[in-house]
């Protein structure tokens, strides 16, 4: 499908029905992409649902299709999230939006005690902000059913009792295990990437007493705009998803 729009709106639809797209969406699809009558477009609500079919009506208000498939794909089990220290410039940013193309599942910013950037006061709610426009655009390119979840920020404390329950891979290009030699438990995953200036001895001290296993990938040391897509793409093969 050349052409994938989202409705948050969009709660239910059957075969037949007449789907509207409005707001910024329908202008985007009119003026920027140019879409017309009769060519045919996908709509979906970001919760799993996906609409296509041919538009009958093309405006800068308002764009509709008639329904022709309606397919619900469910949550993927178990889940990967990336969580992502905050890092300078759009380093983070650009690991948000590959893990989004690669199908993460969510994504958590995370106050590394090494992380240049931080959010702070007003920072916080803009910075969330920000990294849910990343991954709602980043999933419309990719044609993704699902729209990845962006948690609050974290601290390394708030973070170890959020993985209460889940299987925590820490990221250390100094690790003996490798990444590819890990096999899935059923549990759900949280990928822990650092800032530029890597993670503190303290805080590996810390995830390593609460559980967490401390992978390697390769030989090379990524920038962390691009290691956390990387064992993104390792776990994707190790999980069926590829």
């Amino acid at each position: 499908m050349a052409h994938f729009y989202i409705s948050e709106q969009l709660e239910s639809a059957t075969v037949g029905d007449r789907v509207v797209l409005t707001g910024p969406e329908a202008r985007h699809a009119v003026t920027v992409s140019r879409l017309a009558v009769g060519e045919n477009i996908a709509i979906g609500n970001g919760a799993g649902l996906v609409v296509a079919g041919s538009v009958v009506t093309a405006e800068h208000t308002e764009l509709a299709i008639t329904a022709e498939t309606v397919t619900r794909e469910p949550r993927r089990q178990p889940a990967v999230f990336l969580v992502q220290a905050l890092a300078k410039g759009d380093r983070d940013e650009l690991a948000v939006q590959a893990a989004t193309e690669l199908g993460v599942d969510g994504v958590i910013p995370w106050t590394a005690a090494r992380s240049i950037s931080r959010w702070e006061g007003a920072k916080v709610a803009k910075g969330r902000d920000r990294w849910s426009a990343v991954v709602r655009e980043a999933s419309k390119q990719s044609l993704r059913a699902w729209i990845p979840d962006v948690l609050d920020l974290v601290t390394t404390k708030q973070l170890v009792r959020l993985a209460e329950g889940a299987r925590m891979l820490v990221l250390e290009p100094t690790a003996e295990l490798a990444l590819s030699a890990l096999e899935p438990d059923g549990r759900d995953l949280l990928l822990v990437v650092g800032p530029e200036g890597g993670i503190t001895p303290q805080e590996l001290d810390t995830f390593a007493a609460a559980g967490a296993s401390v992978v390697r990938l390769g030989d090379e040391v990524l920038r962390t705009s691009t290691a956390g897509p990387a064992a993104l793409a390792v776990l994707a093969v190790k999980l069926g998803r590829w």
